[in-house]
């Protein structure tokens, strides 16, 4: 597609500067430094957007120690700093963290009234192209150290290093680096109709793409067939990309695919899904006006809205 990048998180030209990465914890402290905080993977926004901070701040006081260098900006280094470790006095719902329906925020004293910590899925389409990057790459990055704190040879604790992008064991001198997990995102058509599906707890009437992992030692085109199978009993024929998006929820890169079915029968795995219908082009017009009386779009900023809307316009070159 020739609109590919503009998804939401992709296209955002941030310059990762790796040369830097080295000497991070140094460039940390200097003054022309900016640092982006986030609590509980929710980002620090205003209404101008993301909000970046001088490195000495009060509200770094309660971040943890080790920030992660995320790039380079108007020359200087961006950081992200976590602040998790920090309550709320409101006592916020941790239940709905992380969650669709999660509509909290969370005002830190040393802003009050001020910038707030928001849903990253609730304000991504606020951000402009570089906000949505350094927020998705500093959110999947804080996850991945919060989940690899251990050596995966030998089990020992391992350090941050390089800015955040490697852990280093000092037992068996081993390196880790930070994952991404390839999943496939399918548009699958069946001539003026499209695959839809749903998956158990879910918001009301929301339906999406089918999505599902790739196994080891499978291509894409190969993952879109099994896993249309598998959920819905579809055949599916040709395959070809479309579109990639970073999704950090926790750590996920988006593969957006277009396949051409060929079998019409559905028959769900209610292991994996709720529902799966077809859609005409007409109903998903509808569906995108907010006027069809079963279904509601896609989540807006996410790639399946963004396939959706496109193969509605006819853009998918």
């Amino acid at each position: 597609m020739k609109i590919a990048e503009t998804v939401t998180f992709a296209g955002g030209g941030l310059d990762r500067a790796a040369e830097w990465r080295a000497t991070a914890a140094d460039r940390a402290r200097h003054a022309d430094s900016r640092v982006i905080v986030l609590w509980q993977g929710k980002p620090l926004m205003d209404d101008a957007g993301l909000v970046m901070l001088p490195p000495d701040h009060p509200i770094l006081d309660d971040a943890a120690p080790d920030w992660l260098m995320l790039g380079r900006v108007d020359g200087a280094a961006v950081f992200a700093a976590d602040l998790s470790g920090w309550t709320p006095q409101d006592d916020a719902d941790t239940g709905a963290l992380n969650s669709f329906m999660d509509a909290s925020l969370q005002v830190h004293p040393a802003l009050p009234g001020g910038p707030a910590f928001a849903e990253l899925r609730g304000v991504m389409t606020r951000l402009t192209p570089l906000e949505a990057e350094l927020s998705a790459t500093a959110r999947a990055m804080f996850m991945w150290h919060a989940s690899h704190r251990f050596c995966a040879n030998c089990g020992t604790a391992s350090d941050l290093a390089m800015g955040g992008w490697q852990r280093n064991c000092q037992t068996c001198e081993r390196h880790h680096f930070p994952r991404t997990d390839p999943v496939v995102i399918m548009l699958i058509t069946h001539g003026n109709s499209v695959l839809v599906g749903r998956s158990p707890g879910w918001p009301e009437r929301m339906y999406s793409l089918l999505a599902g992992f790739v196994e080891p030692g499978e291509t894409l085109e190969a993952a879109v067939r099994r896993e249309v199978l598998e959920e819905s009993g579809v055949c599916v024929g040709p395959v070809r990309y479309l579109a990639s998006q970073p999704w950090p929820f926790p750590a996920s890169l988006m593969c957006g695919m277009a396949g051409e079915a060929t079998s019409r029968e559905i028959t769900i795995d209610p292991a994996e899904i709720e529902d799966a219908r077809w859609v005409t082009r007409e109903e998903m017009a509808e569906v995108f006006a907010g006027q069809h009386p079963q279904i509601n779009p896609a989540r807006k900023g996410a790639i399946a809205h963004f396939l959706l809307e496109n193969w509605l316009a006819d853009r998918l070159d």
